[in-house]
Protein backbone atom coordinates (compact mmCIF):
# COMPACT_ATOMS: atom_id res chain seq x y z
CA UNK A 1 0.00 0.00 0.00
CA UNK A 2 1.20 3.91 -1.05
CA UNK A 3 1.88 6.65 1.47
CA UNK A 4 -1.48 7.59 3.24
CA UNK A 5 -3.49 10.83 2.79
CA UNK A 6 -6.58 11.53 4.67
CA UNK A 7 -9.18 13.95 3.56
CA UNK A 8 -11.38 15.54 5.79
CA UNK A 9 -14.98 17.23 4.71
CA UNK A 10 -17.80 18.85 6.07
CA UNK A 11 -20.31 17.11 3.48
CA UNK A 12 -21.95 13.93 3.30
CA UNK A 13 -19.07 12.13 0.87
CA UNK A 14 -21.72 10.31 -1.48
CA UNK A 15 -22.56 13.73 -3.12
CA UNK A 16 -19.41 15.08 -2.78
CA UNK A 17 -18.48 15.13 -6.86
CA UNK A 18 -14.63 17.23 -6.60
CA UNK A 19 -13.70 14.86 -3.66
CA UNK A 20 -15.04 11.60 -5.77
CA UNK A 21 -13.41 12.95 -8.45
CA UNK A 22 -9.74 13.57 -6.23
CA UNK A 23 -9.49 10.52 -4.03
CA UNK A 24 -10.18 8.33 -6.92
CA UNK A 25 -7.41 10.10 -8.80
CA UNK A 26 -4.94 9.51 -6.08
CA UNK A 27 -5.92 6.10 -5.56
CA UNK A 28 -5.70 5.27 -9.25
CA UNK A 29 -2.01 6.71 -8.58
CA UNK A 30 -1.32 4.19 -6.09
CA UNK A 31 -2.05 6.34 -2.71
CA UNK A 32 -4.15 4.68 0.18
CA UNK A 33 -6.39 7.60 0.46
CA UNK A 34 -9.43 7.94 3.08
CA UNK A 35 -12.11 10.18 2.92
CA UNK A 36 -13.53 11.40 5.97
CA UNK A 37 -17.05 13.07 5.88
CA UNK A 38 -20.29 13.86 7.80
CA UNK A 39 -23.48 11.64 8.24
CA UNK A 40 -26.32 13.55 8.19
CA UNK A 41 -29.30 12.03 9.62
CA UNK A 42 -31.25 10.13 6.64
CA UNK A 43 -28.48 9.77 4.49
CA UNK A 44 -28.35 6.79 2.05
CA UNK A 45 -25.84 3.84 2.90
CA UNK A 46 -21.74 5.14 1.26
CA UNK A 47 -21.81 4.62 -2.17
CA UNK A 48 -18.66 2.09 -2.87
CA UNK A 49 -15.64 4.13 -4.52
CA UNK A 50 -12.14 3.53 -5.54
CA UNK A 51 -10.59 4.39 -2.20
CA UNK A 52 -11.66 4.02 1.34
CA UNK A 53 -14.32 6.42 3.26
CA UNK A 54 -15.20 7.02 6.92
CA UNK A 55 -18.36 9.36 7.86
CA UNK A 56 -19.02 10.63 11.02
CA UNK A 57 -22.75 10.85 12.52
CA UNK A 58 -24.11 13.90 13.21
CA UNK A 59 -26.41 14.82 16.23
CA UNK A 60 -26.72 18.66 14.84
CA UNK A 61 -28.35 20.00 11.40
CA UNK A 62 -27.87 23.78 11.82
CA UNK A 63 -26.26 26.39 13.72
CA UNK A 64 -22.54 26.42 15.43
CA UNK A 65 -23.20 22.91 17.49
CA UNK A 66 -23.07 21.14 13.90
CA UNK A 67 -19.42 22.75 13.56
CA UNK A 68 -18.24 22.47 16.79
CA UNK A 69 -19.43 18.33 16.97
CA UNK A 70 -18.03 17.69 13.92
CA UNK A 71 -14.39 19.06 13.97
CA UNK A 72 -14.36 17.58 18.08
CA UNK A 73 -15.26 14.03 16.58
CA UNK A 74 -13.11 14.87 13.57
CA UNK A 75 -10.36 15.87 15.96
CA UNK A 76 -10.01 12.54 17.74
CA UNK A 77 -10.95 10.45 15.19
CA UNK A 78 -7.46 11.63 13.71
CA UNK A 79 -5.88 11.57 16.81
CA UNK A 80 -5.83 7.36 16.17
CA UNK A 81 -4.89 7.42 12.58
CA UNK A 82 -1.94 7.10 10.65
CA UNK A 83 -1.03 9.12 8.04
CA UNK A 84 1.17 11.01 5.43
CA UNK A 85 -0.14 13.68 4.69
CA UNK A 86 -4.06 14.94 5.94
CA UNK A 87 -5.81 17.65 3.92
CA UNK A 88 -8.15 20.25 5.10
CA UNK A 89 -11.36 20.99 2.33
CA UNK A 90 -12.12 24.35 2.90
CA UNK A 91 -11.43 26.32 6.34
CA UNK A 92 -14.61 24.28 8.18
CA UNK A 93 -12.00 21.50 8.75
CA UNK A 94 -9.25 22.91 9.23
CA UNK A 95 -8.78 22.95 13.48
CA UNK A 96 -8.45 19.15 13.55
CA UNK A 97 -5.93 18.72 10.65
CA UNK A 98 -3.86 21.48 11.75
CA UNK A 99 -3.88 20.37 15.56
CA UNK A 100 -3.27 17.10 14.31
CA UNK A 101 -0.96 17.24 11.97
CA UNK A 102 1.29 19.67 14.34
CA UNK A 103 1.10 16.99 17.48
CA UNK A 104 2.04 14.12 15.02
CA UNK A 105 4.66 15.49 12.57
CA UNK A 106 2.47 14.83 9.55
CA UNK A 107 2.72 17.16 6.39
CA UNK A 108 -0.59 19.34 6.08
CA UNK A 109 -2.32 20.01 2.81
CA UNK A 110 -4.96 22.81 2.48
CA UNK A 111 -7.69 22.53 -0.36
CA UNK A 112 -8.80 26.02 -0.39
CA UNK A 113 -12.19 25.32 -3.23
CA UNK A 114 -13.33 28.55 -2.53
CA UNK A 115 -12.42 32.16 -0.57
CA UNK A 116 -14.20 30.75 3.08
CA UNK A 117 -14.47 33.86 4.94
CA UNK A 118 -15.96 36.04 2.16
CA UNK A 119 -18.89 34.02 1.43
CA UNK A 120 -22.29 35.63 1.83
CA UNK A 121 -23.66 34.02 4.74
CA UNK A 122 -20.06 34.39 6.37
CA UNK A 123 -19.57 37.78 5.43
CA UNK A 124 -22.76 39.46 6.34
CA UNK A 125 -22.72 38.14 9.96
CA UNK A 126 -20.14 40.32 11.73
CA UNK A 127 -19.95 37.78 15.06
CA UNK A 128 -19.73 35.25 12.69
CA UNK A 129 -16.97 36.07 10.28
CA UNK A 130 -15.00 37.50 12.78
CA UNK A 131 -14.78 33.68 14.30
CA UNK A 132 -13.73 32.08 11.25
CA UNK A 133 -11.65 34.97 10.01
CA UNK A 134 -9.52 34.35 13.12
CA UNK A 135 -9.70 30.97 12.75
CA UNK A 136 -8.30 31.15 8.80
CA UNK A 137 -5.56 33.86 10.60
CA UNK A 138 -4.32 31.32 12.67
CA UNK A 139 -4.43 27.91 10.75
CA UNK A 140 -3.41 28.91 6.46
CA UNK A 141 -0.23 30.65 7.01
CA UNK A 142 1.14 27.49 8.47
CA UNK A 143 -0.40 25.31 5.27
CA UNK A 144 2.19 26.42 3.07
CA UNK A 145 1.50 23.74 0.47
CA UNK A 146 -1.91 23.62 -0.88
CA UNK A 147 -4.66 24.79 -3.91
CA UNK A 148 -7.60 25.95 -5.31
CA UNK A 149 -9.77 26.49 -8.12
CA UNK A 150 -8.76 29.04 -10.14
CA UNK A 151 -5.38 31.56 -9.67
CA UNK A 152 -7.60 34.62 -8.50
CA UNK A 153 -8.31 32.96 -5.12
CA UNK A 154 -4.46 31.63 -4.69
CA UNK A 155 -3.55 35.12 -5.27
CA UNK A 156 -5.84 36.00 -2.59
CA UNK A 157 -4.21 33.83 -0.14
CA UNK A 158 -0.65 34.96 -1.55
CA UNK A 159 -1.64 38.41 -0.83
CA UNK A 160 -3.30 37.64 2.83
CA UNK A 161 -1.00 34.80 3.92
CA UNK A 162 2.15 34.72 1.57
CA UNK A 163 1.19 31.42 0.76
CA UNK A 164 1.69 30.04 -2.90
CA UNK A 165 -0.74 27.84 -3.76
CA UNK A 166 -1.25 25.49 -6.75
CA UNK A 167 -4.40 25.89 -9.38
CA UNK A 168 -6.00 22.62 -9.57
CA UNK A 169 -9.50 23.30 -11.10
CA UNK A 170 -12.73 21.48 -10.25
CA UNK A 171 -14.00 19.97 -13.30
CA UNK A 172 -15.97 16.86 -15.16
CA UNK A 173 -14.04 13.70 -16.13
CA UNK A 174 -14.23 13.99 -19.86
CA UNK A 175 -16.35 10.99 -21.24
CA UNK A 176 -18.20 10.47 -24.51
CA UNK A 177 -22.12 10.13 -24.40
CA UNK A 178 -24.58 10.45 -27.20
CA UNK A 179 -26.80 13.27 -27.84
CA UNK A 180 -29.94 12.81 -25.02
CA UNK A 181 -32.72 15.58 -24.47
CA UNK A 182 -35.49 15.42 -22.52
CA UNK A 183 -38.61 15.02 -23.88
CA UNK A 184 -39.64 18.45 -22.45
CA UNK A 185 -37.73 20.90 -22.14
CA UNK A 186 -36.55 22.34 -18.31
CA UNK A 187 -33.56 24.50 -16.98
CA UNK A 188 -31.60 23.02 -14.18
CA UNK A 189 -29.73 23.98 -11.04
CA UNK A 190 -27.53 21.74 -9.71
CA UNK A 191 -25.45 21.99 -6.24
CA UNK A 192 -26.35 23.50 -2.98
CA UNK A 193 -28.89 25.63 -2.31
CA UNK A 194 -26.83 27.98 -0.46
CA UNK A 195 -27.50 32.06 0.57
CA UNK A 196 -26.03 34.13 -2.42
CA UNK A 197 -26.98 31.77 -5.33
CA UNK A 198 -29.89 34.43 -6.40
CA UNK A 199 -32.70 32.25 -5.75
CA UNK A 200 -34.02 35.72 -4.56
CA UNK A 201 -34.59 36.47 -8.22
CA UNK A 202 -33.88 33.23 -10.26
CA UNK A 203 -37.39 31.51 -8.32
CA UNK A 204 -39.27 35.16 -9.08
CA UNK A 205 -37.99 35.01 -12.69
CA UNK A 206 -39.69 32.16 -13.36
CA UNK A 207 -43.27 33.53 -13.25
CA UNK A 208 -42.22 34.74 -16.99
CA UNK A 209 -40.04 31.66 -18.27
CA UNK A 210 -42.34 28.97 -19.99
CA UNK A 211 -40.53 25.82 -18.59
CA UNK A 212 -39.92 24.48 -15.47
CA UNK A 213 -37.00 24.82 -13.46
CA UNK A 214 -35.63 21.79 -11.47
CA UNK A 215 -33.43 22.45 -8.69
CA UNK A 216 -30.90 19.13 -7.60
CA UNK A 217 -29.51 20.07 -4.26
CA UNK A 218 -30.01 21.19 -0.58
CA UNK A 219 -28.65 23.53 1.84
CA UNK A 220 -29.15 26.37 4.22
CA UNK A 221 -31.31 28.71 2.01
CA UNK A 222 -33.64 25.79 1.19
CA UNK A 223 -36.39 27.08 3.76
CA UNK A 224 -36.58 30.29 1.92
CA UNK A 225 -36.52 28.91 -1.40
CA UNK A 226 -39.59 26.68 -0.79
CA UNK A 227 -41.10 29.75 0.53
CA UNK A 228 -40.18 32.03 -2.04
CA UNK A 229 -41.64 29.47 -4.91
CA UNK A 230 -45.44 29.25 -2.84
CA UNK A 231 -44.99 33.41 -1.98
CA UNK A 232 -45.17 33.54 -6.60
CA UNK A 233 -47.43 30.44 -6.82
CA UNK A 234 -44.54 28.60 -8.51
CA UNK A 235 -45.08 25.29 -7.24
CA UNK A 236 -45.82 23.60 -10.57
CA UNK A 237 -42.57 25.63 -12.12
CA UNK A 238 -39.99 25.45 -9.66
CA UNK A 239 -39.69 21.94 -8.62
CA UNK A 240 -37.35 21.13 -5.88
CA UNK A 241 -35.54 17.22 -6.34
CA UNK A 242 -33.10 16.87 -3.56
CA UNK A 243 -29.88 15.57 -3.64
CA UNK A 244 -29.17 12.44 -5.97
CA UNK A 245 -25.74 10.33 -6.42
CA UNK A 246 -23.75 12.17 -8.90
CA UNK A 247 -23.86 9.31 -11.55
CA UNK A 248 -27.31 9.93 -11.73
CA UNK A 249 -26.97 13.55 -11.43
CA UNK A 250 -24.80 13.51 -14.63
CA UNK A 251 -27.68 11.82 -16.35
CA UNK A 252 -29.99 14.00 -15.80
CA UNK A 253 -28.30 17.43 -17.18
CA UNK A 254 -27.32 15.98 -20.12
CA UNK A 255 -31.15 16.05 -20.87
CA UNK A 256 -31.78 19.61 -19.26
CA UNK A 257 -32.29 22.28 -22.03
CA UNK A 258 -30.32 25.12 -19.97
CA UNK A 259 -28.08 25.00 -16.82
CA UNK A 260 -28.11 27.86 -14.54
CA UNK A 261 -24.81 29.10 -12.44
CA UNK A 262 -25.79 32.67 -10.90
CA UNK A 263 -24.22 34.18 -7.65
CA UNK A 264 -25.04 37.43 -5.87
CA UNK A 265 -21.42 39.55 -5.47
CA UNK A 266 -22.19 40.12 -1.78
CA UNK A 267 -19.12 39.15 -0.03
CA UNK A 268 -15.80 38.94 -3.12
CA UNK A 269 -16.01 34.52 -2.76
CA UNK A 270 -18.83 34.56 -5.34
CA UNK A 271 -17.14 37.05 -7.59
CA UNK A 272 -14.19 34.78 -7.34
CA UNK A 273 -15.88 31.44 -7.89
CA UNK A 274 -15.46 28.96 -10.70
CA UNK A 275 -18.02 26.73 -9.17
CA UNK A 276 -17.63 22.74 -10.69
CA UNK A 277 -21.15 23.16 -12.15
CA UNK A 278 -20.10 25.63 -14.84
CA UNK A 279 -17.65 22.58 -15.89
CA UNK A 280 -20.86 20.24 -15.27
CA UNK A 281 -22.66 22.25 -17.81
CA UNK A 282 -19.93 22.08 -20.16
CA UNK A 283 -19.57 18.65 -20.46
CA UNK A 284 -23.21 17.75 -20.40
CA UNK A 285 -23.21 20.02 -23.24
CA UNK A 286 -25.70 22.72 -22.53
CA UNK A 287 -25.73 26.53 -22.56
CA UNK A 288 -25.70 28.12 -19.43
CA UNK A 289 -27.01 31.32 -18.32
CA UNK A 290 -23.85 32.55 -15.72
CA UNK A 291 -22.57 35.75 -13.37
CA UNK A 292 -20.73 38.10 -15.68
CA UNK A 293 -17.80 37.31 -13.05
CA UNK A 294 -14.03 36.94 -13.52
CA UNK A 295 -13.11 33.21 -13.95
CA UNK A 296 -16.17 32.65 -15.87
CA UNK A 297 -15.42 35.36 -18.73
CA UNK A 298 -11.99 34.20 -19.26
CA UNK A 299 -13.30 30.86 -20.27
CA UNK A 300 -15.93 31.88 -22.02
CA UNK A 301 -14.07 34.43 -24.01
CA UNK A 302 -11.98 31.49 -25.21
CA UNK A 303 -15.10 29.08 -25.61
CA UNK A 304 -18.42 30.47 -25.30
CA UNK A 305 -21.10 28.26 -24.16
CA UNK A 306 -23.05 30.45 -21.54
CA UNK A 307 -24.60 34.05 -21.74
CA UNK A 308 -23.29 36.07 -19.13
CA UNK A 309 -25.25 38.50 -17.15
CA UNK A 310 -24.35 41.40 -15.07
CA UNK A 311 -28.06 42.19 -13.98
CA UNK A 312 -29.61 39.32 -11.76
CA UNK A 313 -32.94 41.34 -11.56
CA UNK A 314 -35.31 38.71 -12.20
CA UNK A 315 -36.63 40.52 -15.10
CA UNK A 316 -33.35 40.15 -16.70
CA UNK A 317 -32.61 36.76 -15.76
CA UNK A 318 -36.35 36.13 -17.48
CA UNK A 319 -35.70 37.70 -20.39
CA UNK A 320 -32.15 35.93 -20.84
CA UNK A 321 -33.20 32.77 -20.62
CA UNK A 322 -36.67 33.43 -23.24
CA UNK A 323 -33.98 34.74 -25.17
CA UNK A 324 -31.68 31.37 -25.28
CA UNK A 325 -34.88 29.51 -25.64
CA UNK A 326 -36.17 31.14 -28.32
CA UNK A 327 -32.96 32.34 -30.25
CA UNK A 328 -31.98 29.03 -31.63
CA UNK A 329 -29.04 29.94 -34.29
CA UNK A 330 -27.48 31.12 -30.81
CA UNK A 331 -28.41 28.34 -28.41
CA UNK A 332 -27.24 25.58 -31.40
CA UNK A 333 -23.78 27.77 -31.34
CA UNK A 334 -23.28 27.61 -27.52
CA UNK A 335 -24.25 24.09 -27.37
CA UNK A 336 -21.73 23.08 -30.05
CA UNK A 337 -19.09 25.21 -28.34
CA UNK A 338 -19.41 22.93 -25.63
CA UNK A 339 -17.53 20.20 -27.53
CA UNK A 340 -14.30 21.87 -27.73
CA UNK A 341 -14.65 23.20 -24.64
CA UNK A 342 -14.31 20.13 -22.98
CA UNK A 343 -11.57 18.74 -24.86
CA UNK A 344 -9.77 21.37 -23.15
CA UNK A 345 -11.22 21.60 -19.89
CA UNK A 346 -11.78 18.33 -17.87
CA UNK A 347 -10.48 16.44 -15.34
CA UNK A 348 -7.93 14.44 -17.05
CA UNK A 349 -5.64 17.51 -17.32
CA UNK A 350 -6.32 18.46 -13.93
CA UNK A 351 -5.43 14.83 -12.37
CA UNK A 352 -2.23 14.89 -13.82
CA UNK A 353 -1.05 18.24 -11.86
CA UNK A 354 -3.14 17.23 -9.10
CA UNK A 355 -0.76 13.99 -8.59
CA UNK A 356 2.20 15.57 -9.41
CA UNK A 357 1.92 18.21 -6.78
CA UNK A 358 0.81 15.02 -3.99
CA UNK A 359 3.86 13.73 -5.51
CA UNK A 360 6.05 16.98 -4.91
CA UNK A 361 4.79 17.56 -1.16
CA UNK A 362 5.92 13.70 -0.35
CA UNK A 363 9.23 13.98 -2.08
Amino acid sequence: MGKKIIFTVFNDTNYDQRMIRICSSLAGAGYDVLLVGRKPAGSIPLIPQPFRQKRLRSLFSTGLLQYAFFNTQLLFFLLFQKADIICAIDLDTILPCFCISRLKGIKRVYDAHELFCEMKEIVTRPLIYKCWKKIEQLTVPSFTSGYSVNGIITKEFEKMYGVQYEVIRNIAVLEDFPPQKAASPFIIYQGAVNEGRSFETLIPAMQWVNIPLLIYGDGNFMDTARSLVKQYGLEQKVIFKGKIPPHELKLVTRTATIGVTLFDDTGISNYYSLSNRFFDYIHAGIPQLCADYPAYKEINNLYETAVLVKDLSPENIASQLNEMLSNKAMYNRLAANCGPARQAFNWQQEASKLIALYKKILA
